[in-house]
């Protein structure tokens, strides 16, 4: 079942009263107020009564209960609808990173938040809301904006910690006594982490250049240059992930030339190894063909000669490719 975790009605920056969803279409008439509600896994019967209260639009609230959207920014009449991802990571590390997703329906006189899947509460953000009347007094846009940012800036922590995992994967590539083979499935994980990352920041962009860009009745004038600030976090973001990801190709390209290189390493050996057994091998397959007219067969000194001239081969070759390097 979903649940209601706030739902208040504010005027000039300050919050006035706690509000019953049913009573928010009798605030709204009250043009000099603006309701905030928060809502945590709905339910369809939930969604469809704030719907009815906010006159919101059927494909938006579709989305909504439905969630696993990409972000997004989409315009219906007088409102607009914004679909961002949350991330964050456990704090055992025991998964990777985790994501959810917040849906926002946005009017002069209103937000609704709709959170789906694990992700940070907001109360935070609504406390620092509520400690800054002079800029909650902008409206549902700057509501907006302070739930942007909080969410762009969760994505640093985890930027964090996946640099922080393609640094130590660079120091396993290169450390002696790790075998390469074993870090190949890891350089997978964290690419695909990564891919997961940049799926989520990269569509923000273009929806934080619309919500600057466009001229949106809900979104005051005062607002939309701090709509810029979280432009600006979020493309520093994208160019981290992009960044990350040409470290770890970069890594995974030294993984695989160190493991050629070893390949390499074990084939020389095998082939020197191969070269001296060869010697006393080829000595002993002609003597022992049998044939009769073989003078060495009779003389006494035949057989520690061919033992010496095996041996002294051999041994030459070991100098040999030992000096090379091949052994």
């Amino acid at each position: 079942m979903g649940a209601v975790v706030n739902c208040v009605a504010y005027a000039d920056g300050r919050r006035v009263a706690e509000v019953k969803v049913s009573q928010i279409s009798e605030v709204l008439e009250q043009p000099e107020q603006f309701v905030w509600i928060g809502l945590r896994e709905p339910d369809e019967g939930l969604l469809r009564t704030v719907q009815k209260e906010f006159g919101l639009h059927d494909l938006a609230i579709e989305d909504a209960h439905n969630a696993h959207q990409r972000p997004k920014v989409e315009v219906y009449g007088d409102s607009i609808f914004v679909v961002l991802r949350t991330a964050q990571i456990t704090p055992d590390r025991a998964e990777p990173v985790v994501y959810g997703e917040t849906h926002l329906f946005v009017g002069s006189h209103y937000l609704v938040s709709v959170r789906h899947g694990p992700s940070q509460p907001y109360v935070e953000v609504r406390s620092r809301c509520e400690q800054s009347p002079s800029l909650l007094s902008q409206g549902p846009g700057f509501v907006l904006y302070a739930l942007m940012d909080a969410i762009v800036d969760q994505y640093f922590p985890v930027l964090n910690a996946l640099e922080e995992e393609v640094e130590a994967l660079e120091e396993k590539i290169f450390g002696e006594e790790v075998n390469n083979r074993e870090v190949i499935p890891q350089i997978y994980a964290l690419r695909t982490e990564l891919l997961h990352l940049k799926r989520t920041v990269s569509p923000l962009i273009d929806a934080c250049n619309r919500l600057m860009r466009f001229d949106l009745a809900m979104i005051h004038e005062e607002t939309r240059p701090y709509f810029r600030d979280v432009y600006d976090h979020v493309c520093r973001i994208n160019e981290m992930v992009d960044t990350l990801r040409e470290l770890l190709n970069s890594a995974a390209e030294a993984n695989f030339s160190l493991v050629s290189i070893s390949q390499n390493e074990v084939m020389k050996r095998l082939g020197g190894w191969a070269a001296i057994i060869a010697v006393p091998t080829m000595i002993a397959g002609i003597y022992g063909m049998n044939f009769k007219d073989m003078p060495e067969l009779s003389w006494s000194f035949g057989y520690p000669l061919i033992l010496a001239l095996s041996i002294g081969c051999s041994s030459y070759l070991y100098y040999l490719f030992k000096r090379s390097g091949w052994l």
